[in-house]
């Protein structure tokens, strides 16, 4: 019997559904809100192009570093190659470390939005929250289980409901608004000052949130058919796509709605269809916008379950989450216990402080370190070494960096020093394991102790 191993099955179309779905999750329609609150004023939309602009230039990043090592586990890799044999391995290692914190966290928020957002349908008390949002997350877990295949047709049908919301909030106010009114007004009472870098870095925070998922599809890189060509391209159409219709969407809710009313509401977009449409029509859209967030947390999970794989495999971590199911080809033992992690967060945490800390999590390890991997590539193996040319390069990669600091700047100061504290335990941990493995930075001490014991 033939050793059970991951196939190239998804195809151009169904990479960029995967992560579409991942990017248009819950966060687009209850993060709209703290935007326009935050911003104050019709200026808002910077702060959903802004989000756009950092995701187009991280995309490069990705992109590069994705076709160059198509393999499972993305960042996991890339960090890896990138700082090299000797602190390639404490990278990789912390990064998969946070990951087993943050891509739960990721999870939980999907599926902590699903049940806030289900309250415009039913009204539930905490206990009802807490118990749709565990639900999802099972839910998850079970249709995941099964191979990559069948997911990648899952996830085109999971698609379809982005577009369909999408369509009706933007053919609404084609019908009922003004398009041209909010981006008229879109300078009015702006001042470009500290008040207004300070208010752009809060609500960016939301909005960068609400595009994550662009790169997915590079920790599915063993799964892509023709990965040089279809990793950056999918990334770069997810995002493309994903900005217009952001911009759309939040154009329309603001040419029929007044800004204050959006700022105040927990269901903005559903209280829109409301005025344009009627109860029944409101109804159906927030049902919509549900099977949206539960693709969201199907396309993340499905992302997610594969970097412990990766690292497993590599001898980086624990050797049980190397196991592929047997028939189905497909890290099973990965997918279990992110999938109980999760439920477990989606009964704990509160939406917004897990929007923040998975952000504040993320962004030095995953997103600052494997850009500076990328620098530290170029410089060992040269351009012609990577499979997908970066244009302008190195400039995009100092402007990722840049304006990820920035963003991690804008995060709340208790999130940062939580980032903090994880990479610092991520640290010791990886001390301990590498004493007792007699890995870098122990290897030397434990050869010489060695030579002296034998004599040498």
């Amino acid at each position: 019997m033939s050793e059970a191993k991951l196939s190239r099955k998804i195809s151009l179309l169904q990479a960029t559904a995967i992560n579409m779905i991942d990017m248009v999750g819950i966060g687009p329609f209850v993060v709209m809100s703290f935007v326009v609150q935050k911003m104050n004023g019709g200026y808002f939309l910077y702060a959903w192009i802004a989000g756009a602009i950092l995701s187009f230039i991280d995309g490069m990043v990705w992109s590069q570093l994705g076709a160059t090592f198509p393999l499972a586990g993305g960042s996991y890799n890339f960090l890896k190659e990138g700082f090299g044999e000797k602190w390639g391995r404490p990278m990789s290692f912390l990064f998969v470390w946070q990951t087993m914190i943050q891509a739960p966290l990721v999870i939980a928020s999907a599926a902590i939005g699903f049940a806030q957002y289900f309250n415009y349908i039913a009204a539930l008390n905490e206990v009802e929250s807490k118990v749709v949002s565990g639900a999802v997350v099972v839910l998850i877990v079970f249709l995941l289980y099964r191979n990559i295949e069948t997911i990648g047709k899952i996830s085109v049908l999971l698609w379809v409901g982005v577009f369909v919301i999408m369509g009706w909030i933007i053919g609404g106010a084609l019908i009922n608004g003004n398009l041209l009114e909010p981006v008229t007004h879109i300078n009015d009472g702006l001042q470009l000052d500290h008040g207004f870098a300070a208010a752009l870095g809060f609500a960016s925070v939301k909005t960068v949130y609400s595009y994550l998922g662009y790169y997915n599809v590079c920790h599915l890189g063993g799964e892509i058919i023709n990965p040089e060509k279809n990793i950056p391209r999918s990334m770069f159409i997810s995002i493309a796509v994903i900005c217009f219709l952001y911009l759309m969407m939040n154009i329309s809710v603001a040419s029929v709605l007044p800004l204050n009313d959006m700022a105040q509401s927990n269901f903005v977009v559903s209280e829109y269809i409301n005025v344009i449409g009627g109860s029944t029509a409101a109804m159906i859209a927030t049902g919509i916008i549900l099977w949206v967030a539960f693709a969201s947390v199907f396309s993340a999970t499905l992302g997610y379950s594969r970097i412990p794989y990766a690292a497993a495999k590599d001898g980086a971590f624990f050797s049980i989450f190397a196991k592929l199911h047997p028939t189905k080809n497909f890290p099973y033992v990965s997918l279990l216990v992110l999938g109980a992690v999760a439920f477990v967060f989606s009964l704990l945490f509160r939406l917004s402080d897990v929007i923040t800390a998975i952000l504040a999590m993320r962004i030095l390890i995953q997103f600052v370190g494997q850009a500076i991997g990328l620098l530290l590539l170029h410089k060992r193996k040269g351009k012609d070494f990577f499979r997908w040319r970066m244009p302008l390069y190195p400039l995009p990669v100092i402007l990722a960096i840049t304006l990820w600091l920035f963003i991690f700047k804008s995060t709340e100061v208790k999130m940062m020093l939580i980032a903090g504290i994880i990479i610092l335990a991520g640290i010791v941990a990886y001390l301990i394991k590498s004493f007792y493995k007699k890995e870098f930075p122990f290897k030397g001490e434990h050869n010489l102790t060695k030579e002296i014991k034998n004599g040498g």
